[in-house]
């Protein structure tokens, strides 16, 4: 099990390739490693990005004027101190950024606490795992039938769905193989493509009591998803072919595996 510095290091490109590759094969192969990369990834947001809008509409023409009336002599004593009428403006457009960001965090973990945004929180984490991948990770034998029709057993009975070879085929792309992962303790079934021409794509499941939804449409990190859900469970296909063509393909999967 590869500790939390050598996952972190990992998710922020800082090892060398040999350590990279070791650690990459155990997030494919071990769910207990998978599980902890999942969360520790979860905290990689973009801070900055989020909260470049706040800092944006903070006051500073009514704190500059507030300031203003501040004597010279505060401050030239304030100057002299090492702290400026401009360093005291920043740090309290500062507190109140991080005093609204702390009200937004606590906001925010209160919603999930009380209803989870199921979709869109497992279809983060996918699309975060799969960008990951290259053609390289895929490259090797899917194996014959047999093998695939294992793999599809395994993963279809831990999610609840009967999957087979022709149920999850998709045309001209190629099936790689079917494993199985865990988010927020549940079982996800990742079933992974090769296309020739787009690089990696995937189709994935995992158990859902958010009711009926149709087809709706995202982008995720570079990648198009089309994403779907019925009584009891929810799908995504994810890659990186044009919008229209990923709808076209779940489509033709949605058909099969709710036939």
């Amino acid at each position: 099990m590869p500790s939390d510095e050598q996952l972190t290091a990992f998710i922020d490109g800082e090892l060398e390739a040999a350590e990279r590759d070791r650690i990459e094969r155990l997030i494919e192969s071990d769910a207990t490693v998978a599980e902890r990369f999942d969360l520790l990834s979860r905290s990689n947001l973009p801070f900055h990005a989020a909260f470049e809008p706040l800092l944006a509409a903070a006051p500073r023409a009514e704190l500059d004027a507030m300031l203003a009336t501040i004597p010279s002599a505060d401050a030239d004593k304030k100057a002299a101190s090492g702290i400026g009428r401009r360093g005291l403006l920043g740090a309290i457009a500062a507190c109140l950024v991080a005093g609204i960001a702390i009200d937004r965090a606590a906001i925010g973990i209160s919603h999930r606490l009380s209803k989870p945004d199921e979709g869109s929180e497992w279809r983060a984490v996918v699309a975060q795992y799969l960008s990951l991948y290259t053609p390289d990770t895929l490259s090797g034998p899917a194996g014959g039938r047999i093998e695939q029709v294992a793999q599809l057993n395994e993963v279809g009975s831990k999610v609840g769905l009967a999957l087979t070879p022709e149920a999850v085929a998709i045309p001209r792309i190629d099936f790689k193989r079917a494993i199985l992962l865990n988010y927020d303790d549940k079982p996800l079934a990742q079933i992974a493509y090769l296309d020739p021409e787009s690089g990696p794509m995937a189709l994935c499941i995992t158990p859902s009591t958010t009711g009926m939804s149709a087809p709706d449409m995202e982008n995720r990190r570079g990648m198009n998803v089309v994403y779907w859900s019925d009584t009891a469970h929810a799908f995504m296909l994810i890659g990186h072919l044009p919008i229209d063509r990923m709808k076209v393909l779940a489509d033709d999967v949605r058909g099969r595996l709710s036939a």
